[in-house]
């Protein structure tokens, strides 16, 4: 069937309404697949969060003119959200970069540039750094939406290069917790299994995340399971009743911080009713209290034994009952498949690793893991933060392939992998997020490359942290497409880069899955690829410095070309040499299998043959995964070979109830907690600039509880003053039968001032995965008028 362009446009628009409410359309799919039949359809994956929605962009005369999905694809079998429908709008939009800009001061105005001129001064401002104050003098701060190449080649130049660790991205921000949990419970980052759990789960549980919003083709996926079995349970378990609440069989409703007591309490429920998996307990599992110290059953009962439902219901408010959670509990345990789902509002806590392991620890009592339909799957906000950082090195203490910075032995390996001498790489990790811009602040860090992030906006408690960035003690890179907070405040250089589907490369999303995106149309004239800029920067690099070992960084890529040759010569070494042996096995990854499949394929996949299967659906399971048989220790149907655990087995952790850094108190006495609306993506700088995103929210709004809304006096669209012991918002209200009484939420896109959230927020983070504390802090707020007309505002 083919459609006109016109006709094709219109349906897109429709399905964009759909999308937002969760209705299918009957529209014929096969229609909109051949739609516009005049364009060359380029395949690759979605930009816009951690999914990995694989879509084709429609290319007419080498200009971008429409988006599908790729009904192939076990993702997302043909379906886009909203955003994913639009981002192409961004590639010709008239505030691209295209120049490069550069100012001497940041007080000053930026004036364009050559890029043998930008480079040149980029070389020499980090050489600089280094000969006057030392290899951490230098740090390099990226993004989970950088392609796996650009992080992995970064991060050579960085610790193999200019020998600092301080190689960071804003991925701490969201998903550090997810790490650690992964690791220290069944001793191997990211999950067992995948999103084809969800047409097999029995019981879905969701804590801490609005699904429907963040993730939204997962979700529709997780809709159409309840909608096609009703018998099916949905239980979500979060503070505040989002439009993932809307599905839900039991809705727990509890104050922010809680939710620890709450899993303590399923788990004691569980083991007062033996409703564990004793054989599988006996088989897989320790039980530990602290790393070397381990437990029996015993005294983890014991331990449990406080967390009766009527304690934890006390604790969690008392909006949820004892029987409540009881029954939460029976359905978890004896679903024949349990899957749960979760996101910031696990992470994003001081007790982020804590929560994620007590979420484990109910998949380990009973079992829930390791077949079909159970899972404990933690899903990710950005395309690439498990491929890229995750994987690829992109965080201060792991370098690619999942190993650890500390281990001299396995930076040995990199070394050689590298051709550079052994101890070239510090032994020493380098900063974490928030310890990198607190030394932006003390000026310790002199020379800073920003990649594709706008850390002026998305810090919590920006403004300590604006401070230091804002002066020019830290000249400072910024590579991105369009201007943003950071280079309009921070920036002394500005390199223009390529964007999706401008240049080639791979993402790796949230089920182990990595994907291949080639280039399908040129960059804007002046804006280049990262990979190519990194190398350009890396030659003048070595020459200001006179070492050859920068020199040997960067020459397995000398002369390639820039579109194809040059990533597929990084991802080759990357995925050949330093994933080879790892959990993360990708060397039948490459490029050329990548290009064949629809969806790419799930690691470990050691050979190209096992890899055009898709990969490994659920890792440790002997017949599954091929390192479950080539890394076992028995014969056992289970192998969890993951590197953290000596021991081979999975951890059952005692994690007792702990509070927030911050809770309400009489001078701020209600809960802030923040996130994501469906309409945009992070700070805006892209979905702000597509107008059908923009207009659906133009800016953030607070939301307020009927009751609290009631007592001091605001109406719906009055102007809300919120306060925290750091800063002050103000924007319009919206009563809403949302957030628990006592806490209040707003969406933390909006660039204006006087709605970045962020000022308000906290920077406590998680003593173990250095993860802020995002979704929790105290604030007060009061009515200081009544409606105003706004503006968007996007710098």
């Amino acid at each position: 069937m083919t459609q006109s362009r016109r006709e094709f446009l219109k349906r897109t628009a429709a399905l964009s309404a759909a999308a937002y409410v969760g209705v299918t359309l009957p529209f014929d799919e096969k229609g909109l697949v051949y739609a516009a039949s005049e364009t060359v359809w380029h395949r690759g994956s979605c930009r816009l969060c951690g999914v990995g929605c694989r879509v084709e962009l429609g290319v007419k005369n080498g200009t971008p003119v429409a988006l599908r999905g790729v009904p192939e694809s076990r993702t997302n079998f043909g379906y886009v959200c909203m955003k994913g429908m639009h981002f192409w709008k961004v590639m010709n939009h008239a505030d691209r970069l295209t120049t490069p800009l550069y100012r001497a001061s940041k007080k000053d105005k930026f004036k364009p540039i050559s890029w043998d001129e930008a480079l040149d001064i980029a070389a020499d401002k980090f050489a600089t750094a280094v000969k006057e104050h030392g290899n951490d003098s230098v740090a390099y701060y990226g993004s989970g939406q950088a392609l796996t190449e650009e992080t992995y080649f970064f991060q050579k130049m960085f610790r193999g290069g200019l020998q600092t660790n301080n190689v960071e991205g804003n991925p701490r921000l969201c998903m550090a917790s997810a790490v650690g949990g992964y690791l220290t419970s069944f001793g191997a980052d990211e999950p067992i299994g995948g999103y084809a759990d969800i047409e097999k789960a029995d019981c879905i549980f969701i804590i801490g995340s609005n699904m429907a919003e963040a993730h939204p083709v997962v979700f529709r996926r997780v809709m159409r399971r309840k909608l096609d079995n009703p018998d099916v349970t949905v239980i979500n378990a979060d503070p505040r009743i989002s439009l993932t609440s809307r599905i839900a069989d039991i809705h727990l409703q509890f104050h922010p911080g809680t939710d620890l007591a709450l899993l303590n309490a399923m788990a004691h429920v569980i083991v007062k009713e033996k409703l564990y998996d004793e054989a599988f307990l006996k088989d897989y599992v320790a039980i530990k209290k602290g790393k070397a110290v381990s437990i029996d059953f015993a005294e983890y009962e014991q331990f449990l034994e406080k967390y009766t439902p009527e304690y934890a219901a006390k604790i969690m408010g008392g909006k949820v009952t004892p029987d409540q959670i009881r029954e939460v509990a029976r359905r978890f345990a004896t679903s024949k498949g349990t899957l749960s789902f979760w996101t910031m509002g696990l992470n994003q806590r001081k007790q982020g690793v804590w929560a994620n392991n007590l979420v484990h620890n109910l998949h380990i009592l009973t079992g829930q893991l390791l077949k079909e339909g159970a899972d404990s799957l933690s899903l990710t906000g950005q395309p690439n933060a498990c491929g890229g950082v995750r994987e690829g090195g992109g965080l201060c203490h792991i370098l690619p392939g999942h190993r650890l910075v500390a281990k001299e032995k396995l930076r040995n390996q990199v070394e050689e992998a590298w051709g550079i001498p052994k101890g070239r790489i510090p032994p020493k990790p380098g900063y974490h997020t928030m310890a990198m811009f607190t030394a932006v602040n003390e000026k310790k860090i002199k020379a800073m490359w920003v990649h594709c992030t706008s850390p002026v906006q998305s810090l919590p408690n920006c403004n300590l942290y604006n401070e230091g960035m804002a002066k020019d003690d830290c000249f400072m890179v910024c590579t991105d497409i369009f201007p943003t907070l950071t280079t309009e405040l921070a920036a002394n250089l500005i390199l223009p880069t390529a964007f999706h589907f401008e240049k080639t490369g791979v993402y790796g999303c949230t089920e182990r899955r990595s994907q291949i995106t080639r280039k399908a149309i040129d960059p804007p004239k002046g804006a280049k690829p990262e990979v190519w800029i990194i190398r350009e920067w890396g030659r003048k690099l070595a020459e200001k410095l006179n070492d050859p070992v920068i020199a040997q960084c960067i020459k397995p890529f000398e002369g390639l070309e820039e579109g194809y040759e040059l990533p597929k010569a990084i991802w080759d070494e990357y995925s050949q040499k330093l994933t080879k042996g790892r959990d993360n096995d990708l060397r039948g990854a490459s490029y050329e299998v990548l290009e064949q499949m629809y969806d790419g394929v799930q690691w470990p996949a050691p050979t190209e043959a096992f890899a055009l299967t898709g990969g490994t659906v659920k890792k440790f399971v002997r017949g599954m995964d091929p390192m479950a048989d080539s890394h076992g220790k028995d014969d056992k149907p289970y192998q969890f070979y993951g590197p953290a655990h000596p021991d081979q087995k999975l951890w059952l952790w005692q994690r007792p109830q702990a509070d927030p850094e911050e809770i309400p108190d009489a001078e701020y006495p209600f809960y802030l907690s923040t996130g994501r609306i469906i309409d945009h993506w992070h700070t805006m700088s892209m979905t702000g600039r597509v107008k059908e995103l923009l207009r659906a929210n133009p800016y953030s709004y607070i939301e307020v509880n009927p009751a609290d809304a009631k007592r001091m006096g605001i109406k719906p669209g009055d102007m809300v003053e919120i306060t925290s012991r750091r800063g002050t918002n103000i924007m319009p209200a919206k009563v809403y039968e949302g957030p628990i009484e006592g806490m209040v939420f707003a969406y933390w896109h909006d660039q204006h001032p006087d709605r970045m959230i962020n000022k308000v927020t906290k920077d406590a983070y998680d003593p173990g995965s250095k993860e802020p504390e995002f979704k929790i802090c105290a604030c007060r707020i009061k009515r200081v008028s009544g409606p105003k007309a706004l503006k968007p505002y996007i710098v």
